[in-house]
């Protein structure tokens, strides 16, 4: 592995054992470029958690070695480590302890003795990245489950980290909050650079905003590479108590029980239709057309 090469994160034969004996990280070697969006796709129990964990210096790395910009995690002091690294949690609950949206956006950069100006600027900021400005004045206890998250994500976002990591992002969230989640985060990615690594079970969006996917089991790195070169290893996915995004699984089984030669597999429906469409008689095309058929 090249240490420090325009890597924003990565680990070398990590290993962590818990004091009761369970080994939830085993020889992993993980690494996110400055300005990538990469999900850790994993079932319950994979160590996508402890892998938070650790890359944030919430638990110290057992064995191996964690390096935030070059430089080795264990000499980061914990005020510039948390300026560089943002966590957001599963649960926003565990997160959110302010009265007022305001106040629970403006407690990070606060506790960094910032000005009140610059506070301001930083709560006005994080929130209209998370399309929440209009919640400044509103009670913590009074949001929605969505709104909880984005804020939670803003709250993280006026450190101005240049890492954002998210366990379960989209957890909880309707699927129209689902794409809202993801769409924020891409955004976020895309416009601002921050490198974002998601780590989550579920995969229908990941093939739209993900660069990479490493995919965990017991711990371990099964594969890592770009969606199309995940999602066509169907076994491995199943290996991994996994699935393949809707329109792949739909794809997968017509090529497997009916014999639909169909080459790989689309990762969107944009994709299939064209794949689909393709294995369609021109013919047949026209004359529907000229039937009037859809």
């Amino acid at each position: 592995m090249e240490a420090g090469r325009g890597w924003a994160i990565e680990t070398e034969a990590l290993s962590f054992l818990y004091p009761e004996g369970t080994r939830a990280l085993q020889d992993v070697d993980f690494r996110v470029r400055r300005g990538e969006f990469v999900a850790v796709l994993a079932s319950n129990g994979s160590g996508k958690t402890t892998l938070i964990k650790v890359l944030s210096g919430l638990l110290r790395p057992g064995t191996g070695t964690v390096r935030i910009a070059g430089r080795d995690i264990r000499g980061f002091p914990s005020r510039d480590l948390y300026q560089e690294v943002g966590v957001v949690f599963q649960d926003p609950n565990d997160q959110l302890f302010g009265a007022t949206v305001e106040e629970d956006v403006a407690f990070g950069p606060r506790n960094l003795g910032l000005p009140e100006p610059e506070v301001g600027r930083r709560v006005a900021a994080a929130l209209e990245s998370v399309v929440a400005g209009d919640l400044l004045s509103r009670a913590v206890h009074h949001l929605s489950f969505g709104e909880k998250k984005r804020v939670a994500v803003a709250g993280v976002l006026a450190m101005e980290p240049s890492i954002l990591i998210l366990d379960e992002a989209t957890a909880g969230l309707d699927p129209a909050g689902e794409t809202l989640m993801m769409r924020l985060l891409s955004r976020l990615n895309r416009e601002r650079g921050i490198t974002v690594i998601l780590a989550t079970h579920s995969v229908d969006l990941l093939p739209l905003f993900a660069d990479r996917i490493y995919v965990f089991r017991g711990g371990r790195v099964l594969k890592d590479g770009p969606p199309e070169a995940i999602f066509c290893e169907h076994e491995m996915i199943e290996r991994a108590s996994l699935r393949l995004p809707y329109i792949s699984g739909l794809l997968h089984d017509l090529k497997r029980y009916d014999g639909v030669p169909i080459e790989g597999l689309p990762l969107t429906v944009g994709e299939a239709r064209k794949r689909l469409l393709d294995l369609i008689p021109e013919a047949l095309i026209v004359g529907n057309r000229e039937g009037g058929g859809k």
